[in-house]
């Protein structure tokens, strides 16, 4: 196993608390430390950004083939001086630690719950195997999507036996803590959440999943007249409304109200007519959000380079210092490569950025300051920790860190780097992007690299649970007496 450096907030210079979230054997301390602006911005905090806010365009325009590494990781500042916001409210609690194989629980009218037979004896088996269920409540998988659980809209058959045994399918039938962290996008949360499950038979709900873009809503609280880019149809539009922006502008909306700005877009009337124009010449974009991969570079560049250079964001302007006028730009992940159906990873949106950075450079001879949400993002990881101890509230009743994390992912350059840098066990699989040899050269797994998730998860849960506990739930053994029979009770 080889050691790699964690993320320490003293390095950050930071300050303030972010929650009271205290770890199941106090590995963390007493408190998370991140850094506040001291603002009005009740419902997020501000973390220290990780990347560097100036662009890689130098690099980029003449070696293509350098990613994010543990061994060169820079400070930075970004649009908002020093940090990137995340949400800081905690999601309801809904206190549940049963596991229900279909989804619901069973009632009779009139009549109060009925407790299934199996979790009556999962129950018993629990209260006899006291060391087994702190192990098994102190440790925890952070799963990567693409990659690792599906290709695009199939799935990776190993993905579907992993999840039934963190839900409940194992020897002491307790559910392992598990979320999901994935640089995907361009959907709202709740449909992916659907899309997922339904991909792989398994219960998955929106308070374990997070998605590049899903801190994002924290930035509603800082800009009122926003341009949302990238994703299908209108569908990020949505995605911005669900998270509280107030005035929302989309490529299309521009291109309805003055064509000549995209001379390459053909423009439908379907799409003509499903747009909202206004004289945008008398508006001011207050920020750019890039939610989502594009779906058409050329116009997207276009517009975004048009406010870049313009008067605080007033398109049919050219500012005479576009670096100080400059509104912020942030981009929900950086990922330049991304798995999907093709046998071959396809181009994300990190390379829509480094292109955009080396127009901008050129055409204004000075780097541009972006800001970089998603993995390997300190940010982001930050966040993962409260989504991670508000759903051990949820399925355990203990509001803790599990001190045993394992992140799982394909991508080296976001999945492992942000895992190995964060202190969590990160786990590498052949099923994505990477398709090395023994390890990642540049940032190698600390725990290893496995031919698939189910392989991850099984022998993550042998190192914490014992090399003899079964990864099967046997509904015929009677705690009572000793393995033989049917339960009297039941």
């Amino acid at each position: 196993m080889i050691a790699m450096p964690a993320f320490h907030d003293t390095t950050f210079a930071v300050q303030a608390p972010l929650s009271a979230l205290k770890s199941c054997d106090n590995r963390h301390g007493n408190s998370l430390n991140i850094s506040s602006d001291g603002g009005d911005h009740e419902h997020s905090v501000e973390i220290p950004a990780t990347r560097s806010s100036i662009s890689d365009a130098s690099q980029y325009m003449h070696n293509l083939s350098v990613s994010p590494s543990t061994k060169d990781r820079r400070g930075s500042r970004n649009s908002l001086g020093t940090s990137l916001p995340i949400p800081r409210s905690k999601r309801q609690s809904r206190l549940s630690s049963v596991h229900y194989p279909d989804g619901h629980i069973l009632t009779k009218a009139g009549t109060k719950i009925v407790q299934p037979c199996r979790d009556i004896i999962a129950a018993q088996l629990q209260d006899l195997s006291g060391d087994k269920v702190k192990a098994a409540k102190n440790m925890a998988f952070v799963f990567d999507i693409d990659g690792v659980l599906v290709h695009g809209d199939r799935l990776i058959p190993e993905g579907k036996r992993a999840l039934e045994i963190l839900n409940g399918d194992n020897e002491l039938g307790i559910k392992i803590p598990h979320i999901f962290l994935t640089n995907g996008s361009g959907k709202p949360e709740k449909p992916r959440v659907d899309q997922l499950s339904k991909i792989l038979n398994s219960p998955i709900s929106t308070d374990q999943f997070i998605q590049s873009h899903t801190p994002m809503r924290a930035l509603a609280e800082y800009y009122n007249t926003v341009l949302v880019v990238g994703g299908e149809g209108y569908k990020c539009r949505e995605v911005a409304e669900q998270y509280g922006f107030n005035d929302i502008v989309v490529p299309n909306d521009i291109i309805a109200w003055d064509p000549t700005i995209a001379p390459y877009r053909v423009f439908t009337d379907a799409e003509r007519a499903t747009s909202r124009p206004r004289d945008f010449s008398q508006v001011n974009i207050e920020a750019i959000m890039v939610f989502s991969d594009s779906r058409d570079y050329a116009t997207d560049m276009q517009i975004i380079m048009d406010l870049l250079r313009s008067e605080k964001g007033r398109f049919g302007t050219v500012a005479k210092d576009p670096d100080s006028q400059r509104i912020p730009i942030y981009f929900s992940q950086g990922d330049m490569l991304c798995p999907t159906e093709h046998p071959i990873p396809r181009m994300s949106q990190g390379t829509f950025r480094i292109g955009l950075e080396a127009m901008y450079k050129a055409l204004t001879g000075v780097d541009l300051e972006r800001t970089v949400y998603g993995k390997p993002e300190l940010a982001t990881y930050k966040y993962a920790d409260e989504v991670m101890a508000s759903w051990m509230e949820q399925i355990h009743g203990d509001e803790c860190l599990p001190s045993n994390i394992y992140m799982v992912g394909d991508n080296p350059a976001s999945d492992i780097v942000g895992g190995n840098m964060y202190g969590w066990n990160t786990c590498l699989v052949r099923t994505g992007v990477f398709q090395g040899g023994d390890n990642d050269e540049v940032n190698p797994a600390n725990f290893g690299v496995f031919e698939n998730v189910l392989e991850v998860v099984t022998t993550a849960i042998k190192k914490e649970l014992g090399s003899d506990f079964k990864c099967k739930f046997d509904e015929s053994i009677n705690p009572v007496l000793h393995g033989t029979g049917v339960s009297a009770i039941v």
